[in-house]
């Protein structure tokens, strides 16, 4: 009876952080991707203070958890514990063409990601990067071959040869994300850390089970739609 006391509990805390409509806004905005607190704010029209207070409740709650941007040290990154929520309805994306999976050389996250949304989606996917690096990771290739993607046709590419209007746009980097243009809209931005910072397989192992379930959770509600 402990546990399942605790369990409920533990219950009781999530939807009690959930029952404020401004909390369940942010919910959702996390629910497609990470952003800092100022963009959340600017999304949902909210002052910065009453962002922290919510930012808080949900942090306490075990809902969200922050880190610090790997790009500029100044920044966090807010992202969703998707494991606490029990269920919250998840907004969807309709109409896409194409998705674009995006990271600062294009040599590892990026390719994975494309490989993996393939097996999940009839959406169409592509990668690129913002400093493409002269060839994919070979830590990258290995990992794909293990987890049975396969990498013989990968080849790295600038962003700016490969976006088109209506892509919806997923960076998988937080310098890529920082280095976008504003005007790259829609776009998603996932705070996956760069396993050639640390360049071991279970490095590239974690990169790809990091990606994997994001796409797990994105996939069904993205549909598909006409290019133009």
């Amino acid at each position: 009876m402990g546990v399942e006391r605790n369990s409920l509990v533990e219950r009781a805390r999530v939807y009690a952080a959930l029952g404020d409509a401004a909390r369940l806004a942010v919910v959702d905005a996390l629910g497609v991707g990470d952003a800092a607190p100022g963009e959340l704010g600017a999304l949902l029209g909210m002052p910065t203070n009453l962002v922290a207070h919510h930012l808080k409740v949900l942090e306490e709650a075990g809902l969200v958890v922050r880190g610090r941007s790997e790009g500029d040290q100044r920044r966090t990154y807010v992202r969703l514990v998707p494991e606490r929520l029990a269920s919250v309805a998840s907004p969807s994306l309709e109409g896409v063409p194409r998705v674009v999976f995006v990271c600062t050389q294009n040599s590892a996250r990026s390719q994975l990601a494309a490989a993996i949304w393939e097996r999940h989606s009839r959406v169409p996917a592509a990668s690129a990067g913002t400093r493409p690096a002269e060839r994919v990771h070979p830590r990258a290739v290995k990992v794909a071959r293990r987890r049975g993607l396969d990498p013989t046709s990968w080849r790295t590419a600038q962003v700016s040869d490969v976006l088109k209007r209506d892509d919806l746009v997923i960076a998988v980097c937080d310098i890529a994300y920082e280095h976008l243009p504003a005007e790259t809209r829609p776009r998603v931005h996932w705070s996956v850390p760069d396993p050639a910072a640390k360049d071991t397989d279970a490095a590239f192992e974690a990169a790809y089970d990091e990606i994997a379930g994001r796409i797990d959770r994105l996939a069904p509600l993205v549909s598909k739609g006409t290019a133009s």
